[in-house]
């Protein structure tokens, strides 16, 4: 090609000369001998398992350097296990190296745990029942149905109380856990042999869910199921979900693959069954269920099509059930009543109010509530309303369906966080293996007019607005009682107390009401009052004189800002009324 150019006055012609194209830049390639180096994100994960690591080690050496002094030691060199495994895990320069950093963390977190369980391993009401049920399999003695008033009563082993006045001592979980300490119960003799299994069973389930999780993630696992130190306390106590949890790790890791292309496989099979069995281990498995299922139906579904996604879905369900059914026949046939009463009843029981959820609205700061059984209508509603919202809208909320069913015990009468926060290994895992990709192509029904975010937005308040209208109904009507106190105060050495209290109750409500008193000073209940004299029933807009009378006959009243209150309660229907005590005179005191 000829190219035209000026020199002074001139015009010459010349032909221009070719020029090298410009290739793109080649990717960045490694040098040799430079190593593969972790993402920094890797090396926070690791960072922050070994801190969390911290958490309760110098109380447990404190406490093991008056007992044990050989596992204060182990905690010794675990202490410089953490400080090096930080240091590693910020300087190597592989990433080979950084996941053995990352097992060795693991490792130094078995070892405390077994130091723990070595400190602590006599259990709560939970270990002390399961230990109690294990010991009657040995005997071939029925298991539900039978109260063990005897176990109870210590300052370690709490009591259940119900809104009837009552508590329950029978076994309220399903078999698989103390059918597992039986054999240990056999050598043990103790409330250690169900420590022992819940103990394992954590460190299975922190091992495992180690192994399945992509290597970044693995010592994130490590952090939650064993070093910030709630799971191990759990475990120390004998809490039947822990055993749940390991069984639940491998059926959520990755399971939107479960019955690709159609088929279960081995290893859908085996998912199945571990969640049948997580169900015959606690209830709390019972409420994921629910959810997995949908999610699998709808991914499936996706990729099948209807009838072959609900085949899969049925074979996967129907493993799930009878792997179930298997480890509960032995019971059912024993006494069929009584083990459906038992497995139920969590759900059944009434039990007074506790925990950090709405229901404190009508404990903690109003004079109680007459409606109290809303709240529990509005769990209820508000687990199928999660249902509904989670099969409509899938591709959304399908990697959070391992938190959704726990957002209905914030709204339940016992809604306190210990009966969920033991599956957060759980969220952990969906969080690193079910990424939101994995619901692409899921199935969601298609509603005719919903097509923005918008009214999206709006149907899913409409199927959850029934459980906060429930809500609302239990936290805004009023006491059903309307209560005068006078107590009678004593001293006992330097403690002023309550002996007795005299109060005029008068029923507001329409319902005859059978009232049970106790005191409350913070969250907790006391045990059970006496009534002295007056009616047990009081009937519509009646009222009544009570002397009731705290356990022991003195209940201590602290001064200052601390407040002590009365409650009545009633079972059918749930009810609370509260009444502040009032302090002592200076006279008294």
């Amino acid at each position: 090609m000829a190219g035209t150019y000026r020199a002074g006055t001139s015009v010459r012609m010349g032909r221009r000369t070719a020029t090298a194209p410009v290739a793109p830049p080649s990717p960045p390639t490694r040098a040799l001998g430079v190593p593969d180096a972790p993402r920094q994100l890797h090396r926070g994960m690791t960072l922050l398992a070994t801190i969390s690591l911290f958490i309760g080690t110098r109380t447990a050496w404190t406490d093991a350097m008056l007992s044990r002094p050989h596992a204060a030691g182990v905690i010794s060199v675990c202490y410089a296990s953490i400080l090096v495994c930080a240091v590693l895990g910020l300087v190597v320069r592989t990433r080979r190296a950084l996941i053995r950093v990352d097992a060795a963390v693991l490792i130094t977190a078995v070892a405390l745990v077994m130091c723990g369980y070595l400190l602590d391993h006599m259990g709560s009401d939970e270990g002390v029942l399961t230990a109690q049920a294990a010991n009657e399999i040995l005997h071939g003695h029925p298991v539900y149905g039978r109260p063990w008033p005897w176990l109870f009563g210590t300052p370690r082993v709490g009591i259940t109380k119900t809104m009837s006045g009552g508590a329950d001592f029978t076994y309220g979980y399903p078999p698989l856990t103390a059918l597992l300490a039986a054999p240990m119960h056999a050598v043990v003799h103790s409330t250690a042999a169900a420590t022992l299994v819940t103990t394992s069973a954590l460190i299975l389930s922190s091992v495992l869910l180690w192994l399945l999780l992509p290597a970044p993630w693995r010592s994130a696992a490590t952090a939650v199921c064993l070093g910030f130190g709630f799971l191990p306390h759990y475990a120390y106590l004998g809490y039947p979900a822990i055993t749940a949890l390991a069984l639940l790790v491998p059926v959520v890791v990755r399971w939107p693959d479960t019955g690709r292309y159609g088929h279960l496989g081995p290893g859908g099979v085996l998912r199945a069954a571990c969640l049948g069995a997580a169900g015959a281990a606690q209830q709390l498995a019972w409420f994921l269920a629910p959810f997995l299922l949908i999610g699998l139906y709808a991914v499936r579904r996706g990729e099948l099509g209807p009838r072959r996604a609900l085949a899969v879905t049925a074979r996967y369900a129907a493993t799930a059930a009878l792997t179930w059914s298997a480890l509960n026949a032995y019971f059912a046939v024993q006494g069929f009543s009584a083990w459906l009463d038992g497995i139920l009843l969590p759900l059944r029981q009434k039990a007074i109010l506790h925990g950090q959820g709405v229901m404190g609205v009508s404990y903690y700061f109003t004079d109680g509530s007459s409606r109290l059984d809303y709240y529990s209508y509005g769990s209820t509603l508000l687990l199928f309303g999660l249902l509904a919202v989670t099969l409509l809208f899938v591709r959304r909320l399908g990697p959070a369906i391992t938190v959704l069913p726990w957002l209905a015990f914030y709204l339940a009468t016992r809604s306190q966080d210990g009966y969920f926060l033991m599956m957060t290994p759980l969220w952990l895992a969906a969080a690193a293996t079910v990424p939101a990709a994995a619901f692409a192509t899921a199935w969601q029904p298609r509603l005719p007019r919903v097509t923005g975010r918008r009214v999206k937005a709006a149907l899913a308040a409409v199927l959850l607005a029934p459980a906060f209208v429930c809500v609302l109904i239990a936290a805004a009507s009023p006491p059903p009682l309307n209560m005068s106190l006078t107590p009678r105060y004593a001293t006992h050495g330097s403690r002023v107390g309550v002996t007795a209290i005299r109060l005029r109750a008068v029923n507001t409500t329409g319902t005859t009401l059978a009232p049970h008193f106790a005191s409350r000073r913070g969250q907790g209940a006391s045990g059970w009052w006496t009534v002295a004299s007056g009616p047990a029933t009081l009937a519509p807009h009646a009222s009544a004189e009570y002397v009731v009378e705290p356990p022991g006959g003195f209940r201590s009243v602290p001064g200052g800002r601390s407040r002590t209150y009365l409650i009545a309660v009633t079972g059918t229907p749930m009810t609370i009324t509260t009444a502040d005590i009032p302090a002592a005179s200076p006279a008294a005191r």
